[in-house]
């Protein structure tokens, strides 16, 4: 039997096993048992993704599975790229989820331990989809595996529930453009089969092409949480248990990027530079806001979902510049751009998962999100703070962390990118350089942000103070991540030949971008060469000689212990400290103009004098405000239609039959003067 479909086949009974097991068995022995089973899942759907990456194919029909359509399922590189990512995540993060789980409820209920497992098998199964059914099939099951775990804690806050409320509500949306995007394709092709799809897109006229681009972009967009469809995200992932927030991050987004690949440059063949100009400019926007949105956050996991809508945001703009060079006739730099962003998906699933899994440790230690009311966790969870800060350096995007690699061959392809004649191109590549460079620098001061006032500064309350170290499974699949980080960072030319083969995929030639060894990052007739190993070992080296030379001088004088002068004022207390939001003061300033904050300041007078102050009340908030200009006043206008609607159902029989009548005559008016 061929190796992928034997590890599908098992991940497949895993998935099914670990849902029974989830439903049946008791609380003592349900968690670790289903944990091991999703863990089988994610090993099994990774195996088959690294067996597709070495080159491996795999394709079947099963007629009857599915009704008319039946289930149609292959296995190809680009494919098993997005398997092994969401496989690798799912083995480490189900590890964890073992130590995470506790108590009868939340995630250690029945209902999330049996869909826990579906969720993790669709995650890998919905890239195999080679059909419009198949495809929306097991997507819609995604989402509804997903909503359940977003709901497993709503017992504990009503947040929960709104939370559930919008990510059900854009998710079906998504759907409803997919399902439109894709019909539409069908019918203009004669058949629904990717096979199909891919063979009569050429026939299909420009108009019609485009219909479909920008429908199931606006749905895969939405899907990877990028701006303006990202409403969903920073409410669902905060409230999601920590586990479920890193399979969602780390895994599911990524399946919004894979759509896009697959369906605008494999099944559609490329398209003008119109598709991809929007792509970027959809991509540049979210990275920008996303971080910036991250920067203000006070709240560690919304702070860590803004973050995945910028790194979603940097690979669209990779993705899109790879689709612009295909329409300039430029495949070589086409396939460069496409392995940049790619890269970025696999080292952006290893930092994010990491990060959602320290927030969930400190949340699970302390109970707290807030990062005003944390600090001093550098010392009472040393292993969790190193863990987030290795994770942290990846999402800056600097050696010798595992996003510096990606995101330098991104900035390499736009920068080579200006050959490529044409004013749009001159215009745009320029201009994405710079977005991804602000972005880089506002990432750095949000997770500075993070590091510093999270784990270094002192506790500010009793449960920071009192927190302890994660049990020793969380540990352990944090440090499965980590590693992940590491190899990914020192040896990326390990995934040379995959990437290669994933690009190949879609129709562009092979970039050979990332070869010349495991540890060295070579880009073919371009001037520009990189070696991540010797660039860790140079850091590694100055930061000794920075640690050693001090202390090596200073031992040859004598020390004295002194209390430092403190003016007459005391020793500083927590209150006297920065905290999250004073941090963030800074930089709010300078995007007051795109933030929009809102503050009120609430003065409270003495009851016999108006003169005396009993109290002043200061508030400052920086809402999302694409949600505030965007979403609520649809929200605003779907209500009032609803109230006025309610006239309508006055309660009278002789109305009801009224209407009745009124909408057959209509019906057989419309019917009349069609035929």
């Amino acid at each position: 039997m061929n190796v992928i479909a034997a590890a599908l086949a098992t991940a497949t009974g895993l998935g099914g096993a670990g849902a029974l097991a989830g439903l049946g068995l008791p609380y003592k022995i349900r968690v670790p048992v289903v944990g091991v089973l999703t863990v089988g899942v994610g090993a099994a759907g990774g195996t088959a993704g690294v067996a597709a990456l070495g080159g491996s194919h795999w394709a079947t029909t099963l007629a009857g599975l599915l009704p008319l359509a039946g289930v149609h399922l292959a296995v190809d590189a680009l494919a098993g790229l997005f398997m092994a990512v969401a496989g690798a995540v799912v083995v480490a993060v189900a590890v964890y989820g073992i130590g995470y789980a506790h108590g009868p409820h939340g995630l250690g209920s029945r209902t999330a331990q049996a869909v826990l497992p579906l969720f993790a098998l669709t995650l890998v199964l919905v890239p195999v989809a080679a059909s419009v059914s198949t495809f929306l099939a097991l997507w819609e099951l995604m989402a509804l595996a997903s909503l359940l775990l977003v709901l497993a804690e709503h017992r504990e806050r009503a947040s929960v529930r709104q939370a559930g409320v919008w990510y059900a509500v854009m998710t079906h949306l998504g759907l409803v453009l997919l399902l439109a995007g894709f019909a539409l394709f069908a019918a203009q092709t004669g058949g629904e089969t990717f096979a199909a799809l891919r063979h009569g897109a050429q026939a299909v006229s420009p108009t019609v092409r485009g219909l479909v681009f920008v429908l199931v972009a606006l749905a895969f967009t939405s899907k990877a949480g990028a701006v303006p469809l990202h409403a969903w995200l920073p409410r669902a992932h905060p409230e999601a248990p920590s586990p479920v927030s890193a399979l969602k991050s780390a895994a599911m987004v990524n399946l919004g990027i894979y759509g896009l690949v697959r369906t605008g440059l494999d099944l559609l063949g490329g398209g003008p530079a119109w598709w991809w100009l929007g792509l970027m400019a959809v991509g540049g926007a979210s990275a920008v806001y996303g971080i910036l949105q991250a920067a203000m956050a006070s709240d560690l996991k919304r702070l860590l979902a803004y973050s995945t809508s910028e790194n979603m945001g940097l690979v669209l703009i990779g993705v899109g510049a790879s689709g612009l060079f295909a329409a300039y006739d430029d495949p070589a730099l086409a396939a460069l751009a496409l392995v940049a962003a790619l890269l970025h998906v696999v080292n952006h699933a290893a930092f994010k998962a990491l990060l959602f899994c320290a927030a969930g440790s400190v949340l699970r230690a302390t109970g707290l999100r807030d990062l005003d009311r944390m600090g001093g966790l550098r010392a009472r969870m040393p292993a969790t703070a190193g863990l987030f800060a290795l994770a942290a350096l990846g999402a800056v995007a600097l050696p010798p962390g595992n996003g510096f690699v990606s995101e330098w061959l991104l900035l390499q392809s736009l920068i080579h990118g200006l050959q490529v004649p044409g004013v749009a191109v001159a215009v745009v590549l320029p201009l994405s350089v710079a977005l991804i460079a602000l972005s880089a620098g506002i990432a750095a001061a949000a997770f500075v942000k993070a590091l510093g006032v999270g784990f270094f500064a002192r506790p500010r309350s009793e449960p920071a103070a009192a927190a302890k170290e994660s049990p020793v499974l969380m540990l352990a699949g944090m440090g499965l991540l980590a590693a992940l980080c590491a190899a990914l960072a020192v040896v990326p030319g390990l995934l040379g030949d995959g990437l290669d083969r994933a690009v190949s995929a879609t129709g562009l030639p092979g970039s050979g971008a990332v070869s010349g060894g495991a540890s060295r990052v070579r880009l073919a007739d371009i001037s520009a060469t990189l070696s991540p190993l010797w660039v860790v070992a140079a850091l590694a080296g100055a930061l000794m000689l920075a640690v050693g030379l001090p202390r090596l001088y200073g031992r040859r004088r004598r020390r004295k212990n002194a209390r430092l002068w403190d003016c007459g004022g005391g020793a500083p207390t927590p209150r006297m400290a920065y905290t999250a939001t004073s941090f963030a003061e800074p930089l709010q300033r300078v995007f007051d103009d795109v933030l929009a904050p809102e503050q009120d300041v609430d003065v409270t007078p003495v009851r016999e004098s108006s003169y005396l102050v009993e109290r002043v009340r200061f508030q400052r908030r920086v809402p999302d405000r694409i949600e505030h200009r965007l979403y609520e006043p649809v929200l605003r206008a779907l209500a009032g239609t609803g109230q006025a609607a309610r006239r309508l159902a006055g309660g009278s029989v002789h109305l009801y039959l009224g209407y009745g009548f009124v909408g057959l005559v209509v019906l057989l008016v419309a019917l009349a003067v069609g035929w």
